[in-house]
């Protein structure tokens, strides 16, 4: 009888709907965890593992589900699109469901993971989903959604605090206090922040504390103490898991210490009531235990950390009243500026391009990269010698041996090609191959240095970033470009210097400073075929160098287009297309400017910084082995000028290859002058 009865369901919350602060602007401060005890790594391993499985079974359902969707066509147009998502349960709630059925249906998951962390996880997948289903403002789509392998799962999402009930986390919560952790490591501040190398575990509060309320006879309150009375040291506590007997799953943290560090750690952590949310994240690292380790990503509502310096920056910089324009390409990144008015002042040019230390930095770290390719291909063939055949030298080997009657040679390592099909297509799946306990630490740590060269350039373009808005102020324009499809010609080079990642980092410096970077569309402007006199000057990707028969002005072609894109007015700043080019305002700032402006696009006039430690900077060599070079031998880091060091086009004469001029890498940036 029960059955027949309709589910009940909670009804609406009447009370208002809780909004984010300060226009729903958040941040995120990493904090690495301190997993020392075995049982703990084991758990939070096993907690990942349960996640991944959760995660792949969701996916492959949607996956299906999705491909069922795009098959009845004819049923889409008879009933509608959401009918047919609907039957399917191509929606939020359904794929929750399908998370909570896998769930219940598994004998082991029950044991690590709760239904918040699975429904979280259904709800990561369903936003990839919907990217696939429904198109975007542009109309575009993302691709068919695919299932994930082992060693791309490093984040499991947590479940945000409750803003409006006191002291309910669901998932992973961030429990202590910043005095409480300053005052165990740091004395209450008298000396040093110095965390031990193993931090060690919290314990939840024992006794009792008062509840704040009076019971029936009239006496005070009281109950057990928890995790919420804790005012020690940090740690993330997952106390909401099934596997209750073992107790809750603490998680030491260390809170990052060093110069600069302190008041950034107290505008993230000093106000427990700003914390919104913790994600576990994993990452590789090939010395630790089991090739990864943990951090904590604690969501904290409000604007990020500035320091102190960079809030002086960039007032400074929203306080110069001045124009700017930016032409980024493949091999450098040009910006020229003026002042707004036209009035007063000098037209200021900056060349952001590679010097001679990174292109040296650059070829080691490529030649490191080849080598642990290589290392990684040999401990593949090592471990599956039956799905490769020798190499033309092993097989003449071999068959020489065979001919004089000697014993054949077992090779470790064939180096031939691997079996395949009369396709092409391998006979065995490389994720079916055995992989050493060598070649997954080599891949760990492969995997560590990419994710560091990554995080650097992050690092670098921030920097510059600052540089440039600190000389040129907040207000820029730069063409519209599809970076993406320089990749089918200069691939390998975009993928060292990033020029996507540069101007992303100006805009978001722009915006930080109060201003804003437009973009021009190459259509209606046609930048690079003009002249700051309004003549139509032709140019082919070969010509490098901009002369005007019209009114002899000269220059670099990148510093012209950039002088050019300060002068490009917007009818509507959200849409490209309606840019145009103000040739009135670029003739009068020629005139104006005349010997100023042909100095500033011959070369930068910004100041000098040759290397990240400086222009003096000092670097000595390693001995050679089996040479008597003495260790004081000393060269300077100093970056030569592009009219130095000519290169040579197709044709043989002396000129930069289209494309193809030295541009910034993940190395230092070098603003030339």
């Amino acid at each position: 009888m029960q059955d027949d009865q309709a589910r009940q369901f909670r009804g609406k919350n009447k009370a208002p709907k809780w909004a984010k602060p300060d226009d729903g602007l958040v941040s995120v401060m990493v904090l690495p965890l301190s997993v020392t005890d075995p049982a703990d790594l084991a758990r939070l391993e096993k907690l990942f593992s349960a996640m991944w499985s959760i995660k792949r079974a969701v996916q492959q359902d949607a996956r299906s589900r999705v491909d069922a969707y795009w098959a009845g066509k004819r049923e889409r147009e008879e009933r509608g699109a959401k009918a047919v998502r609907q039957r399917l349960g191509l929606s939020r709630e359904a794929l929750e469901r399908c998370a909570y059925q896998h769930l219940e249906n598994s004998g082991h998951l029950k044991h690590h993971i709760s239904k918040a962390l699975a429904m979280h996880m259904a709800d990561e997948v369903w936003t990839g989903v919907s990217r696939h289903l429904f198109p975007d403002a542009a109309g575009h789509r993302f691709g068919r959604p695919k299932v994930g392998n082992w060693h791309s799962f490093t984040h499991i999402p947590g479940r945000a605090r409750s803003h409006t009930t006191e002291n309910k986390w669901e998932t992973f919560r961030l429990v202590g206090a910043l005095h409480g952790h300053a005052a165990t490591y740091a004395d209450e501040g008298r000396r040093p922040l110095m965390q031990p190398r193993r931090v060690p575990k919290p314990t939840v509060p024992h006794g009792k504390v008062p509840t704040g309320k009076t019971t029936a006879v009239g006496k005070p309150g009281v109950r057990k103490a928890n995790w919420w009375d804790h005012t020690g040291p940090l740690a993330v506590v997952f106390a909401g898991g099934p596997d209750s007997k073992r107790g809750d799953l603490v998680l030491p943290v260390r809170i990052p210490q060093g110069a600069g560090q302190w008041e950034r750690v107290q505008h993230f952590l000093s106000t427990p009531s700003r914390w919104h949310k913790v994600d576990l994240v994993r990452r590789r690292k090939g010395g630790a235990r089991g090739g990864w380790v943990y951090e904590a990503h604690l969501m904290v509502l409000g604007p990020g950390h500035s320091s102190a310096s960079v809030r002086a920056m960039r007032d400074k910089a929203a306080s110069l009243n001045r124009i700017g324009g930016v032409d980024g390409n493949v091999s450098n990144l040009s910006i020229v500026s003026f002042p707004a008015q036209l009035a007063g002042g000098e037209p200021v040019s900056t060349e952001v391009t590679l010097s001679d230390a990174d292109r040296a930095q650059l070829e080691q770290q490529a030649k490191k990269q080849r080598g642990r390719a290589r290392a990684l291909e040999r401990s593949r063939r090592a471990s599956n010698t039956a799905q490769y055949g020798l190499s033309k030298k092993q097989a003449m080997r071999a068959a020489r041996r065979t001919a004089k009657g000697l014993k054949p040679k077992t090779v470790t390592a064939p180096g031939g090609a691997r079996a395949a099909r009369a396709d092409g297509a391998p006979k065995q799946a490389y994720r079916r191959d055995r992989l050493s306990t060598n070649y997954q630490e080599l891949r760990a740590r492969q995997a560590e240095h990419a994710a560091g060269i990554s995080e650097y350039r992050r690092h670098r373009a921030r920097r510059v970033a600052r540089e440039i808005v600190a000389a040129h102020g907040p207000v820029l324009v730069v063409e519209d470009c599809d970076i993406r499809t320089w990749y089918r010609l200069w691939g390998k080079r975009l993928s060292q210097t990033t020029p996507g990642m540069l101007i992303a980092a100006l805009k978001a410096e722009c915006e930080a400073a109060g201003g804003r970077l437009l973009r021009a569309s190459t259509w209606s402007t046609a930048l690079s075929q003009h002249c700051l006199c309004g003549k139509r000057v032709t140019k082919t990707l070969r010509d490098r160098e901009h002369t005007c028969t019209a009114c002899g002005l000269a220059g670099k072609r990148d510093l012209v287009t950039a002088a050019l894109a300060a002068f490009v007015q917007l009818t509507d700043e959200e849409d490209p297309k309606t840019a145009r080019l103000d040739t009135n305002a670029s003739r009068h700032a020629q005139i104006t400017y005349s010997k100023a402006l042909e100095e500033a696009l011959r070369e930068s006039t910004t100041p000098r910084q040759n290397t990240l430690r400086g222009a003096d900077h000092v670097a000595v060599p390693r001995r050679s082995r089996g040479t008597s070079a003495p260790r004081t031998a000393e060269w300077r880091l100093r970056a030569t000028p592009d009219e130095t060091r000519p290169q040579r086009d197709h044709a043989g004469t002396p000129g930069p290859r289209p494309g193809c001029t030295p541009h910034p890498a993940h190395g230092s940036a070098r603003i030339k002058s």
